[in-house]
C-alpha cells in the first residue's frame, strides 16, 4: 500500500518439508538427514537463503521522482524449462529495475546485474517476470514506471524483452500511454496499492498484459509476435458507475484466458471475473465470481496442464485492512465454474495478526504451491512468508513459515510501494524459487532468494 506522494554456491539442504496423507494432522519441519522413512507424499528440500542485492535503508519523504529513496525492493522471480532462475528487482537509489539469472548450481550468470528499465530520472516499480516460454533464452518483464503525464496520478506500464537469456533487453515499450495513474489499484480515494498489473505467456509465443488505473479501469493488451509489439489495449472493466478494479491476475490454457480482479470503494467487495476463448481477441462481460460477506482481495490464478484453473485470494470478514485469511478454489468440468472457496491458512490465521497477498504456482508434476505474507500483531508491514502445497487441490499441508524469511534482525518485508507482487515460481522438475525483500530503517535493505526442490514419490 502506498499513498502517492551475490549469489553463492548451492549450499547443503537444511530443511525438509513433507506433504503427508489427508489423515495426517501435522507438517514436520525436519533437519536434513532426519529419519523420514514413514513419511509419504512429496518432499521439499530448502536451501539456505542467498543475498541477491543489498542497499541502504533510507526512505525520505515522497517528492515524486526527486524523492531520496536509497534502498532495494520489489523482487519478482521466474524459472525456465532448464531450471534456471531469474530474479528482477528495483534499486530505488538508481530508479531502475535490475535482473540476474542463477544457474541450476546457484551460480549467478552475470558479473553485474543487468539494467532493464534504463530510466534513471523516473522510479520503476514492482516488475513481473515470464521465463517459461518454449525458447530458453527468452525473458519478458512488465513493470510500473512513475511518469506524470498530466493526470492526477503518475504511472505508465512498460515492457521489455530479452532473447539472449537476459544479457541484453529491448528498448522499453510504453503499453498504457495514458494520463491516468496506470498500475494503481484504488481501495479508497486516499489509499491505493501500486503494482496493480500482471503478465502471462500463452501458446506460440503470445504474451498477455493486464493493468488497472487509479481512475478505476482495467485494461488488457496482447502480443502475437513474442513481445516485439503489443496491440491497442482493450478496456475490460471500468464503465461509468463501476467499482474501481484492482490487483488483476491472468491465467492461460491454450486459447482460453481467465482474468480475475478485486474492486475498491466497497467494504464487502467481491472478486470479479472475465474470460476469453479466442486468445484475448474478445472477452466476456465482467461478472462477480464469488458473493461473500467479507472483502476479497489480491487474487492469483493459474492453469494446469489439464485445463483446470486454480485460484487463491485473501478475504477479510470484517472488511478492508482488517484481519485476512487465504482461500482457495478451482474450476470444475466443462462449465468452467469454480468450487466453493475454502480457507487454507487456518494455522497461520490463528497464530498471526493477519495473512494475505497470496502467491501461487504449479510445478511440472502438477503440485500446487501457495505462499502468503504474514503480518505480526500490531504491525502494518509483513514480517515473513507463509507456505503450503497440495498434490490434488483437495488436501493441503498445514501451513509453515518459509525457512529464512522470519528474521527480525533484517527488519520488515517489502514492498513499500504496494504488496501486489509475484514472489514465488515453480519449475518443470519440482524446482522452487522464493524471493523476498527486507528493510531495516536507517540501516540496510536486502533482496533474498531461497531455492527449493520438490521430490515426488515417483522420482525417489
Amino acid at each position: 500500500m502506498n499513498r502517492e506522494r551475490s549469489g553463492a554456491c548451492r549450499s547443503k539442504t537444511k530443511w525438509k518439508l513433507w506433504l503427508v496423507p489427508a489423515f495426517a494432522t501435522a507438517l514436520s519441519l525436519l533437519p536434513a538427514g532426519a529419519d523420514t522413512s514413514e513419511a509419504a507424499g512429496a518432499e521439499i528440500m530448502w536451501d539456505e537463503r542467498m543475498v541477491v542485492a543489498s542497499g541502504k535503508g533510507h526512505r525520505g519523504p515522497w517528492q515524486m521522482n526527486a524523492s531520496e529513496w536509497y534502498f532495494v525492493d520489489d523482487p519478482t522471480v521466474g524459472i525456465n524449462q532448464q531450471g534456471e532462475i531469474g530474479v528482477a528487482w528495483v534499486d530505488q537509489d538508481r530508479h531502475d529495475i535490475f535482473f540476474q539469472v542463477y544457474e541450476p548450481d546457484a551460480r549467478p550468470r552475470f558479473d553485474e546485474p543487468v539494467n532493464i528499465s534504463r530510466s534513471p530520472n523516473t522510479f520503476s516499480w514492482l516488475p513481473r517476470l515470464v521465463m517459461d516460454s518454449d525458447e530458453p533464452d527468452e525473458v519478458f518483464v512488465l513493470w510500473q514506471e512513475i511518469i506524470f503525464s498530466g493526470g492526477t496520478h503518475g504511472g505508465e506500464i512498460f515492457f521489455a524483452r530479452s532473447d539472449d537469456g537476459g544479457k541484453h533487453f529491448s528498448t522499453p515499450q510504453n503499453l498504457s500511454n495514458t494520463v491516468a495513474g496506470a498500475g494503481k489499484g484504488r481501495l479508497r480515494e486516499q489509499i491505493w496499492y501500486n503494482g496493480s498489473l500482471d503478465l502471462a505467456g500463452g501458446a506460440e509465443g503470445d504474451l498477455y498484459a493486464a493493468w488497472t488505473v487509479y481512475e478505476g479501469g482495467l485494461f488488457f493488451s496482447r502480443s502475437v509476435d513474442g513481445g516485439n509489439s503489443f496491440q491497442e489495449p482493450l478496456k475490460i472493466a471500468g464503465a461509468k458507475g463501476d467499482l474501481p478494479a484492482r490487483g488483476p491476475s491472468l491465467a492461460v490454457f491454450q486459447q482460453e484466458i481467465r482474468l480475475v480482479w478485486a474492486v475498491g470503494e466497497d467494504k464487502e467487495g467481491d472478486l470479479h471475473f472475465s474470460m476469453s476463448g479466442d486468445a484475448g481477441k474478445t472477452f466476456s462481460p465482467p461478472q462477480t465470481l464469488f458473493a461473500t460477506d467479507g472483502y476479497s482481495e489480491a487474487p492469483k490464478i493459474t492453469a494446469d496442464s489439464n485445463g483446470t484453473f486454480h485460484l487463491v485470494f485473501a478475504e477479510s470478514p470484517m472488511g478492508p485492512l482488517q484481519q485476512y485469511h487465504v482461500r482457495y478454489s478451482r474450476s470444475t468440468g466443462e462449465t468452467g465454474g469454480f468450487t466453493e472457496p475454502e480457507t487454507i491458512s487456518d494455522g497461520h490465521s490463528r497464530k498471526f495478526a493477519s495473512v494475505g497477498f497470496p502467491y501461487l504456482d504449479l510445478d511440472g508434476q502438477g503440485t500446487l504451491f501457495v505462499m502468503w505474507e504474514i503480518f505480526p500483531e500490531g504491525g502494518i508491514r509483513p514480517e515473513s512468508l507463509g507456505f503450503t502445497f497440495s498434490q490434488d487441490g483437495k488436501s493441503f499441508a498445514p501451513p509453515m513459515v518459509v525457512p529464512g524469511t522470519l528474521d527480525p534482525e533484517q527488519g520488515f518485508n517489502g514492498s513499500q510501494q504496494g504488496l501486489y507482487m509475484a514472489k514465488l515460481a515453480a519449475g518443470p522438475s519440482g524446482e522452487l524459487a522464493v524471493v523476498n525483500s527486507t528493510f531495516k530503517p536507517k540501516e540496510s535493505s536486502r533482496i533474498w532468494l531461497i531455492r527449493g526442490l520438490t521430490q515426488h514419490p515417483s522420482s525417489r
